[in-house]
């Protein structure tokens, strides 16, 4: 029997990547609603293709377009509650919720209310509400099941393991070092936005390619895993691993480590969790362990990349301090797009927006969204 899915952000890297893995399982995954931005004509045309019955786009002005291409019987969604409506179909039993920024929160939390396992695939949704998401999960007995490459990995690692969070020493998030990982400190203050955007292993969007870059993509997952797994910061490490063939590891307390190896494709971390528990054979090119030349391991160099210093005391601290965190990471990086701070300048900018802000408890989604809008509104006060 298929699994029935949601696709919330159906039209980027993630949505596409998923839509490739169904189409290749088509006896294990039906995808019943998607859901998009803007762009009404890639929507139709995913719709058409899947059979999907379900559409929302959140821009309303797009609908009359997206009326024209599909049949009738499809039915269209509109806006923020059209998200919370496809979220929440009856049918579905897993939704994956790959959208960028805040607007994937409320329908994640009406899909785990609803019942729903829940696939993580934006990281906003366990930075800034990681206490709320999975405390509500607990309440409703739903599953979740991350995307993330690193967090899937730990989660195979992880999965069977019976021993409990005692016999856990760490959990290793492995990253690429991006394109600056031997640039001299001297130098990154002078990197363009042609540079950061040249990711060595990985095929992304513009806004975690310099993450990435930055390493903030890797302080933001120190932060999802300490809510996945149940693992304090003090327990999560990162180590910089130029080939991204391990995808993360978790040493237990008789030192041993397991890893979790395949090679850079988004697809294998979307199967998995989207036919967890069990393994399928898909489309997926195995190993060919021949072909490795060398995996290698280097430390991270913090001092110079401030991004891991930030999120670990952002994720000790806890409260509204992550979604400052992340907030002033994205007006940072729009800030550098655009010109008007330097790369060096991300890292800078988001200090000193964590350093002014005055952290609430972070138990209910008002207080969140409160401290997201006003870090987005002090980092753009740093420029202007």
């Amino acid at each position: 029997m298929s699994k029935k899915v949601v696709l919330l952000g159906s039209t980027g890297s993630i949505g596409c990547s998923t839509l490739r893995v169904a189409r290749e399982l088509p006896e294990e995954i039906e995808i019943i609603g998607l859901a998009a931005h803007t762009n009404a004509a890639q929507l139709a045309e995913q719709a058409l293709e899947t059979g999907a019955k379900h559409v929302c786009l959140y821009d309303d002005t797009k609908y009359a377009e997206l009326r024209r291409m599909l049949p009738s019987n499809v039915m269209i969604h509109l806006g923020p509650q059209g998200l919370i409506d496809i979220a929440t179909l009856m049918e579905a039993d897993t939704v994956l919720v790959a959208i960028v920024g805040t607007a994937g929160l409320q329908p994640s939390l009406a899909a785990i209310r609803a019942g729903k396992h829940l696939a993580v695939a934006s990281k906003e949704i366990l930075v800034m509400a990681g206490e709320i998401v999975t405390r509500e999960a607990k309440q409703a007995g739903v599953k979740l099941l991350p995307v993330d490459s690193e967090h899937n990995a730990i989660f195979q690692c992880l999965d069977g393991h019976r021993g409990g969070d005692a016999e856990i020493s760490r959990l290793i998030l492995t990253a690429s070092g991006g394109p600056f990982r031997n640039t001299p400190a001297n130098e990154l203050p002078h990197v363009t936005l042609a540079q950061a955007l040249k990711h060595p292993t990985w095929n992304m969007g513009r806004k975690i390619t310099i993450d990435s870059a930055s390493l903030f993509n890797k302080g933001l997952e120190m932060i999802e895993a300490r809510w996945l797994f149940g693992i304090g910061m003090e327990r999560i490490d990162v180590i910089v691993h130029p080939q991204s063939i391990i995808h993360s590891m978790v040493e237990f307390t008789d030192g041993s480590v397991l890893a979790q190896l395949s090679n850079t494709d988004m697809c294998f971390p979307i199967q998995y969790a989207l036919t967890w528990p069990q393994r399928r054979k898909g489309g997926l090119k195995p190993l060919n362990f021949a072909d490795l030349a060398k995996l290698e391991f280097i430390a991270p160099r913090e001092q110079d990349f401030p991004a891991l210093r930030l999120a670990r005391e952002a994720g000790l601290t806890g409260g509204t301090l992550p979604a400052a965190y992340n907030a002033a990471n994205e007006i940072a990086v729009d800030q550098f797009i655009a010109g008007k701070i330097p790369f060096t300048g991300i890292w800078a900018n988001v200090e000193k927006t964590m350093n002014a802000h005055q952290v609430q408890v972070a138990d209910q989604l008002e207080p969140i969204i409160e401290a997201d809008q006003w870090a987005r509104n002090f980092a753009r006060s740093l420029v202007s």
